[in-house]
């Protein structure tokens, strides 16, 4: 290696280092993985910083050091209201002809303050009152860095300040995003002291029943509650991500991977619950049609939910309501009564954000309808690309009510589903609903079009190689900009957090390690060539607790994988719950933790929608499953999963007798088993097991709690496995009615009771 080329490599570790680009990483097994040279540049240079020769690498490394001295100021500070800071750091050019007088004299610096709630004041400073620190001189010009007295009695929130310094006939000017945030997240006092609850998971669209159109709906989910209340006692209804879709097969239906996650997926609107809907005699007579009926009754009978189908019915019908809604609220203009005043008050609410989605919605509709027009943005037409650009704004203008349907249905979607959480309140819910918040987003849909100068070109994030994905997985989607997020004050942090925290609820954050750091994978790379990038997490962090005390609201962060402990620590300390689940808890000889080994900030669940569900893992389906879609292609792979899977089972029978979840004849009995099998009193037992444990919330999947087979999602698939369609076993209407679905919730009820996680008698 020549000494140019050692130089580089040197140099661009230490601006990697700088940058947050971590070198190592230490895989789920232990084994350190050192990040190769060819990933270390490629992720340099797309963060903008070129890095190929030494003398590029000097000047990003000084651009990297010097880039406080060459602004005013900081643009943004993020700070807990108990420990506000002392004072405002600046930085000023001094003029050549006062670099060696005393300035003091001839400095004027005003900070003008406006809080969140509209209070303003103008703080003028003595030359006694500000503080000089040291002095450089860079590219020629001499840099004074300054102090000013950081000002008082500011509240929890975000203000805005406006830093002016004048100097030489010299006036910088600086505007300052200040967010000042609580020490610890929303803690319900439901679960204070020695309080715990329990919930129930379920999938949303895969709610059956005799009154939807084929999809679990806002409806649906009412009814459940009535259910669960009654025959469970759980304080918590907990669903997969209702984001936006685009509800299209196979690739569009994912909930992890939406269009959206500011907005949500109008397909699970209860339609017939809409006030347009309900009070017009014309989309009654619509409804009872009987092709409309016909088409209501094959989306209901096919044993999967049909996203195109459905959506392109509830469209039709939404359709109409809107133009009733149209005709009787706003034409002619200034018509209209308190339903249409709501609307206004919701539009002014969401601002720029439902403007942007609306109109991404409507440039969609109006591509996709062209004949053989393009099926993404990114093959648009180059000025629509553009959010901003002049042709979007008319295309705006032009079809402004069609950019108002959208927003219609939003502001339907947000009534329905607060109109949900208030009815688990009133029956005494603590918590009530319990929605997560996904961490990607689809690059075809309208966050990364309306916001693609927050994302990183070039990057795709992902997962080293595991257990579950000895390959690695590339998730499809670019990382944010931790530079771009910083500088705007991260509010596309804090907007997408306020619209999916459910007030007085609970939010699940998906991969809530993305707060301190995310693995990147150059795009052309396998995933096992990727490395991690460290973010501003003190910052996220903060914003987090901040947005959770503002709408009281539980924060559950889904901490599996490769997790630094340092990241646990301080989600601990912060309040964030953790997210522990059977299958994972176990010691580093593999050996299952006891109940009492499980953390009480967190909550317990058996598995997840990514996981074989508890029937599925006892049967060891998900294991044929992978074999016969060629997922584990090696006869001895297979032949070693079902032998450890055998050994997690027999661990599991002995954990059970040795907690006192089984009596010893049942574990006699079901060890003699060559391949032990579910039974009633291993789901019993295991229920107990994960009620019993300290942790403060128990969240049981209707899959686990029901006993069937298959999971919703196999990761690595889509068009091989039916993800995200699958529909309940049980139907509402069955529920009650079937004796085995009364005797199976009757477990889960029984360890509620014992164990005091229910609701309170009124």
């Amino acid at each position: 290696m020549n000494a140019d080329a050692k130089a580089v490599r040197e140099g661009r570790r230490h601006l990697g280092e700088i940058k947050g680009i971590e070198p190592a990483y230490y895989d789920v097994r232990g084994r350190l993985h050192q990040m190769p040279e060819e990933t270390l540049a490629a992720l340099l240079q797309a963060m903008g910083s070129a890095a190929d020769t030494p003398e590029e690498v000097e000047r990003e490394i000084g651009l990297e050091m010097e880039k406080d001295w060459l602004r005013l100021t900081d643009p943004v500070i993020v700070a807990p209201v108990s420990v506000l800071p002392e004072e405002i750091r600046f930085f000023m050019p001094i003029p050549d002809e006062m670099r060696d007088v005393d300035i003091s004299s001839a400095l004027q610096v005003r900070l003008a303050v406006e809080e969140e709630g509209g209070n303003q004041r103008l703080n003028v400073f003595e030359a006694e009152e500000i503080g000089f620190g040291e002095a450089r001189e860079l590219a020629g010009t001499l840099i004074q860095q300054a102090f000013i007295p950081f000002p008082t009695g500011l509240p929890l929130g975000r203000h805005r300040l406006f830093l002016t310094v004048s100097l030489g006939g010299n006036l910088h000017e600086a505007p300052i995003q200040v967010i000042l945030v609580p020490d610890r997240i929303y803690g319900p006092p439901v679960l204070q002291g020695s309080g715990k609850r329990a919930g129930l998971m379920v999938a949303l669209h895969g709610l059956r029943s005799q009154r939807n159109w084929g999809i679990g709906d806002f409806g649906d989910l009412k009814i459940l509650i009535d259910w669960a209340e009654e025959n469970l006692g759980v304080d918590v209804i907990g669903l997969l991500p209702l984001h936006a879709l685009g509800n299209r097969e196979p690739y569009n239906i994912s909930p992890y991977y939406p269009s959206s996650r500011f907005y949500r997926n109008f397909v699970y609107l209860d339609v017939p619950r809409i006030e347009e809907v309900y009070s017009s005699p014309g989309i009654q007579e619509w409804l009872a049609s009987a092709p409309v009926q016909e088409r209501m009754e094959a989306l209901r009978r096919s044993p999967w939910v049909e996203y195109e189908a459905v959506a392109a019915l509830k469209a039709e019908a939404l359709e109409k309501a809107f133009r009733v809604f149209w005709k009787r609220q706003c034409v002619p203009s200034g018509a209209g009564g308190p339903r249409r005043k709501a609307f206004e008050t919701y539009l002014r609410r969401e601002g720029d954000f439902l403007d942007r989605y609306a109109t991404f919605c409507a440039l969609e509709e109006h591509f996709r309808s062209r004949p053989a027009g393009p099926s993404v943005w990114q093959k648009w037409p180059p000025e629509f690309q553009d959010p901003a650009s002049r042709e979007v704004r008319e295309f705006r203008e032009k079809q402004g009510q069609r950019i108002l349907f959208h927003q219609y249905l939003q502001w339907q979607i947000d009534e329905q589903l607060a109109e949900t959480q208030a009815t688990l309140r009133k029956r005494g819910a603590g918590l009530g609903l319990y929605l997560d918040l996904a961490l990607g987003i689809d690059p075809c849909g309208a966050d990364a079009w309306a916001y693609q100068d927050f994302l990183v070109p070039g990057i795709k994030a992902g997962a080293p190689p595991d257990d579950f994905a000895p390959q690695g997985q590339d998730w499809g989607f670019q990382p944010s900009r931790k530079d771009k997020n910083r500088a705007d004050g991260y509010r596309l942090v804090a907007e997408e957090l306020r619209r999916n925290l459910p007030p007085g609820g609970a939010l699940r954050i998906d991969h809530v390690m993305k707060y301190f750091r995310l693995f990147w994978i150059p795009e052309g790379e396998k995933a096992g060539r990727g490395g991690y990038v460290r973010d501003n997490f003190e910052d996220l962090v903060r914003v987090l607790a901040l947005e959770s005390v503002r709408s009281r609201t539980l924060i559950i962060g889904e901490d599996l994988g490769t997790v630094p402990d340092e990241v646990r620590e301080i989600l601990q300390r912060l309040g964030v719950f953790s997210y522990r689940l059977f299958y994972f808890e176990k010691d580093d000889a593999g050996n299952f933790h006891n109940p009492q080994d499980y953390p009480e900030q967190a909550l317990a669940a058996i598995s997840t929608h990514d996981l074989p569900t508890l029937a599925g893992y006892w049967a060891m389906r998900d294991i044929e499953i992978r074999r016969d879609l060629g997922i584990i292609t090696d006869p001895e792979q297979v032949r070693e999963a079902r032998l450890e899977r055998i050994h997690d089972k027999r661990r599991i029978i002995d954990l059970l007798f040795r907690n006192g979840f089984i009596d010893q004849e049942a574990a006699c009995r079901l060890q003699a088993q060559a391949e032990p099998e579910i039974t009633p009193e291993l789901h019993r037992g295991i229920i107990g097991f994960l009620v019993s444990t300290p942790s403060k919330l128990v969240v049981l999947n209707q899959e686990d709690l029901f006993l069937e087979p298959d999971q919703q999602n196999l990761p690595g698939t889509t068009t091989q496995y039916p993800n995200w369609k699958r529909k309940m076993g049980y139907s509402l209407e069955q529920l009650s009615a079937d004796p085995r679905s009364r005797e199976l919730a009757g477990r889960y009820r029984e360890w509620i009771q014992r164990s005091g996680r229910g609701i309170p008698s009124k």
